[in-house]
């Protein structure tokens, strides 16, 4: 997956349960200003920060290993 498909989707999710970024920082324990970067695509969030921002969207961060081809 892409990252700004992974950024949209996040926003989207946000802003589909009415969270403003404000809430979302507050209640992920992410800084609002790493929020904002990540959803202008500027920022560069670990996957522990994605996790947090996820969890509380109630949604499942997950990281898969891709197949090789022969």
């Amino acid at each position: 997956m892409h990252f700004n498909k992974l950024i949209r989707i996040i926003k989207e999710r946000r802003e589909t349960l009415k969270v403003t970024q404000e809430t979302l920082a507050d209640l992920s324990g992410v800084g609002l200003r790493t929020l904002k970067h990540f959803e202008s695509g500027k920022g560069n969030p670990t996957i522990n920060t994605m996790q947090k921002i996820a969890d509380v969207l109630g949604m499942e961060f997950t990281l898969e290993i891709k197949k090789i081809k022969p």
